[in-house]
Parts: structure tokens; C-alpha cells; sequence
């Protein structure tokens, strides 16, 4: 494992980013741009099939967050993991980015459910939201927001 962390360093763009502080810091505000679009689309959704907000119609706002969060999560993907590659062996065993990596895939697996199931096809033909689905989203939100926090406790370790 160790040699496929050390090869990840190794790449031009790692490289490149170690090299370059204007590049480095480009693609750290890429990424926390990335995270905002992420946590700002995904909370108020979260927080509307919740049952926060009742007055905006959830099956009309649903599809246009769902998708900003899904740009911002990408997004945060690809920079993170350029981000990850300057210095992959060190973080692989730092305990706050291993939390967030779990993090990170708990939230993919809930919101794998989310748009597989029956209640996200109910909420967009009907606007009924079903009580699987707002356990769902506060599940969601807790763990997006786990998950920055992870993300920033990785500088403090």
C-alpha cells in the first residue's frame, strides 16, 4: 500500500503542486469552493426534507440542490485528491482524513439510497415526503457536516 501512496506523490500533478505554492493554493480554494457548493446545497435540502422550511416546495427544489451538491461534491473529489497526492503518505495515516474518508463514503452510500429509493421517486411525483426518507436527510446532514469537521481537524493532527 505504501508504494501505490509513495507512486500517487510521485505523479506530475503531485509534483506540480509541491513545486508550484500559487498552484497549491489555486486548487486549495478549488476545493473549498468545491465544499461549499457541496454542504451549501446539500444542508438546506437536508434540512427541508427534515421537515425545516415547510412552506418551500420540496419536490421543486429537490432536483436543482441535489445537483449543485453532486457538481460540489465531484468537484471536491478531484481536488481533494490532488490535494491528498502531495503528501499521500502521510495523510493515509493521519486519523482525522481516515474519519473523513469514512465520512465521505457513509454520505455516498446514504445518498445512493436516497435517490434509489422509493421515497426520493415519491417526493419528485407527488411532494410526499415519506419518513424513511426525512431520516435520510438528517442522517445526511449530519454526516456531510461530520465530515468537514474531519476535514479541518486533518491540519490539527
Amino acid at each position: 500500500m505504501i508504494a501505490v501512496l509513495e507512486w500517487v506523490s510521485a505523479t506530475m500533478p503531485a509534483v506540480a503542486l509541491r513545486r508550484s505554492a500559487t498552484l497549491y493554493m489555486f486548487v486549495n480554494a478549488g476545493h473549498i469552493l468545491a465544499i461549499g457548493l457541496l454542504v451549501g446545497a446539500i444542508l438546506p435540502l437536508d434540512l427541508r426534507l427534515a421537515g425545516c422550511f415547510r412552506k418551500v416546495p420540496a419536490e421543486i427544489i429537490a432536483p436543482f440542490l441535489s445537483r449543485a451538491a453532486g457538481i460540489g461534491l465531484a468537484a471536491a473529489v478531484v481536488t481533494g485528491f490532488c490535494l491528498f497526492s502531495v503528501r499521500a503518505v502521510e495523510y493515509a495515516a493521519n486519523p482525522a482524513f481516515l474519519a473523513k474518508l469514512a465520512l465521505i463514503g457513509f454520505g455516498l452510500l446514504n445518498l445512493l439510497a436516497v435517490h434509489l429509493g422509493q421515497g426520493w421517486k415519491t417526493l419528485l411525483t407527488t411532494g410526499l415526503i415519506r419518513p424513511r426518507l426525512r431520516f435520510s436527510a438528517a442522517l445526511s446532514a449530519a454526516t456531510w457536516t461530520a465530515a468537514l469537521l474531519a476535514g479541518r481537524w486533518i491540519g490539527f493532527l
